[in-house]
Order: structure tokens, then C-alpha cells, then sequence
């Protein structure tokens, strides 16, 4: 499957960071909140989901919401998978990046088809 992974969009200062992963017929925008300070290890305590067409047009999930927010278990693992695509190691390519960023799509990927109906 094809896509691209846009990484750590955020403003200077601020403790929302904002990611996205383009699909051919998709995108899925990840908002990820966090508490701390930015620079000396944040901690992320919310993330949301939210599936949009290529025409910006948002896609409603299976209950007809706007947006999925990852809560408990799978937190903690996105949260997880977070931290190696930020860590030094993946930034210097000293491990498998390829692999790291599929690991972070395929969960994300999961999360969406549990919750929408993608036709």
C-alpha cells in the first residue's frame, strides 16, 4: 500500500503536534496533545484520528462521529511507536526506518478500519 508519512508539523512553542499519512484515495490526520515541556520529554496524553478525502472533505466513522481518540492500551503502544520515529536512532537511520514507519502506519491503519467505513 502507498503513502506518505508527514511527520511533527507543529508551531514553535506549541504542545499540539500535528501528523499526517496520504493515501491514494485518503488521508488520515493524527492530532497528537501533549503535556510538559516540548523539549525536555513531553508526554502525550491525547490522540485523535480523523479521516478526510483528498478533497478535505471529512469522513464520518461507523457511528457517525468526526474523529477517533485513541484512549488506554492503545495509547500507550501509539504512544510507543511515537517514540521511535522521534528518537535519535531513527532520525540518524541507524535502525530500520522503513520498518519503524510501517509499524506506526499499520496501527494507525488498524485503528481506522475498526472505526469507519472505508468504501
Amino acid at each position: 500500500m502507498n503513502y506518505q508519512l508527514e511527520l511533527r508539523t507543529e508551531q514553535p512553542g506549541s504542545k499540539i503536534v500535528f501528523n499526517a499519512i496520504t493515501f491514494d484515495h485518503f488521508k488520515i490526520n493524527i492530532i497528537e496533545r501533549y503535556t510538559g515541556r516540548m523539549d525536555l520529554h513531553p508526554e502525550l496524553i491525547e490522540t485523535i484520528l480523523k479521516v478526510r478525502t483528498l478533497h478535505d472533505e471529512i469522513i464520518k466513522t461507523k457511528n457517525g462521529n468526526v474523529k477517533i481518540k485513541i484512549k488506554g492500551n492503545d495509547l500507550n503502544e501509539y504512544s510507543l511507536l511515537t517514540k521511535i520515529l522521534n528518537s535519535y536512532e531513527y532520525k540518524n537511520r541507524l535502525l530500520n526506518v522503513k520498518e519503524a514507519q510501517n509499524n506506526y502506519v499499520y496501527f494507525v491503519l488498524r485503528m481506522v478500519i475498526h472505526q469507519y467505513d472505508l468504501q
